[in-house]
């Protein structure tokens, strides 16, 4: 029976490790072509190893739509990419029904499929379209299935979006709610690269042809990974602090009664439940087999940030919510 149990973690260990090396390769590719991005790539990987969906936010012009395809062309992944204004339809993404008439005058319906129908679905500027075709999208992200006049129609699989938004301008934008915002795994923040960075950008894209994105994975591929990153041990002191700095971050569930005054509403367990899985994928893409409480200080901000609100004293004092997720990382982990 041991040697059986044995033989068992043997395997163990050497699928993560080949999934370790794997994106290793995954991740140098996509840093040849997304510079100065580093920690961005870590995240966007991650956010697909846990299976979820990422939401974006920066600037215009930071390469987010060049990291999404970047990143459908390295896994090997069917992508699409949606650009949201204020008068996109519900229809518009999920499909619709059409009516056929054949050549004998019967006539019946057909469902053309949308955009969503993919592997890797991007959703631009996802603030600008109405609050009604925001919910059919995260919807679809959440069941990851549409139901059309009845009938249910299955998403591809594997199934992952990635949402962008703008922080700066907001006007005529619909933000999205904190219901739809705890759906996204990881927020994603894209800043800009340093001036290294920026330099060899210059050079790859304005002097000849630009580098060619080839692909070093497959879509079943990623599954087994997302599949090995939910067996990989957590420890009970990282589960542990998980629990603590999650629980911490509620204005009305213990912690630090200075922060909790400054907290409106904090993360729910959703939150904890994309610690469990984001950290694992990180410990994997780095060459660990199990977490650390590191990793859960490096993911605070990511997971937290738009799981949180502050309230209007702490806004008055030109506290964000940034600096006291910083503060619950110090006084918890």
């Amino acid at each position: 029976m041991s040697d059986t149990l044995e033989e068992t973690d043997s395997r163990a260990v050497q699928q993560a490790e080949a999934v370790a090396h794997a994106f290793a390769r995954v991740r140098d590719a996509i840093g040849a072509v997304i510079f100065g991005q580093r920690d961005v790539i870590d995240q966007s990987l991650i956010t697909l190893l846990s299976g979820g969906h990422g939401l974006l936010i920066g600037v215009p012009g930071l390469a987010k739509t060049r990291l999404v395809e970047t990143l459908a062309v390295v896994l090997g992944l069917d992508w699409k990419r949606i650009q949201f204004t204020p008068d996109l339809m519900p229809a518009d993404i999920i499909g619709s029904e059409v009516l056929e008439e054949a050549q004998g005058g019967a006539r019946s319906f057909r469902f053309l499929k949308g955009p969503v129908f993919t592997q890797l679905l991007m959703a631009d500027e996802i603030n600008r379209a109405s609050p009604r075709t925001q919910s059919a999208l995260l919807q679809a992200m959440q069941e990851r299935y549409v139901t059309v006049a009845g009938t249910r129609y299955d998403l591809p699989q594997p199934f992952h979006v990635f949402a962008t938004q703008n922080p700066l301008e907001q006007e005529g934008t619909y933000p999205l709610p904190e219901a739809q915002l705890d759906r996204f795994l990881l927020q994603i923040d894209v800043g800009y690269p340093d001036a290294d960075a920026e330099r060899r950008m210059l050079v790859a894209t304005t002097f000849g042809e630009e580098k060619a994105v080839a692909p070093a994975c497959t879509a079943q591929a990623l599954m087994d990974a997302q599949a090995i990153v939910r067996r990989l041990p957590v420890g009970e002191k990282v589960v542990e602090a998980i629990l603590r700095l999650v629980r911490a971050a509620r204005p009305d569930d213990g912690g630090d009664g200075a922060l909790r005054e400054y907290i409106s509403w904090g993360p729910g367990p959703r939150a904890s439940q994309a610690f469990m899985l984001a950290v694992r994928a990180r410990a994997l893409i780095e060459g660990r087999f199990a977490p650390s409480v590191d990793d859960v200080a490096a993911l605070a901000q990511p997971i937290l940030r738009h799981r949180m609100a502050l309230n209007f004293s702490a806004r008055a004092e030109g506290t964000t919510v940034s600096d006291v997720i910083d503060r619950l990382c110090r006084n918890y982990l």
